[in-house]
């Protein structure tokens, strides 16, 4: 088996960083730091945020809830107080599991591109 090198796990990211993630501009990620209260970044001498993994996790539990839900922002706020659904964890799986269907998906067109003559 080939060697393969592990990919270098940043422990900070920054706001441009975080909202080319989601594709959303910087502005949006500043605004739903203060209407939601569970994304609290770490700000450096200079003011600038660095995003640890668990805030990236809130994030896109929140963009989960407003953009693919279709949430306003009170209810995914109700929706976070209430703890409804433990939603971090679920985000994650939904991810995991979308990139294992994309995975087979690519085996799948590969096999029968190399098995047709």
């Amino acid at each position: 088996m080939p060697y393969k090198e592990r990919e270098i796990e940043k422990k900070y990211h920054s706001i441009g960083e975080v909202a080319q993630m989601f594709k959303v501009a910087p502005s949006l990620i500043r605004y739903w730091e203060g209407e939601f209260d569970i994304i609290r970044p770490k700000k450096d001498k200079k003011g600038n945020r660095r995003y640890t993994k668990d805030d990236i996790q809130k994030i896109k539990y929140i963009f989960h809830l407003v953009k693919e839900k279709g949430y306003t922002l009170e209810g995914a706020r109700e929706v976070i107080a209430q703890g409804k659904d433990k939603g971090f964890d679920k985000v994650e799986a939904v991810q995991k599991l979308q990139e294992i269907k994309e995975f087979l998906l690519n085996l799948r067109d590969e096999f029968k591109s190399k098995s047709q003559p």
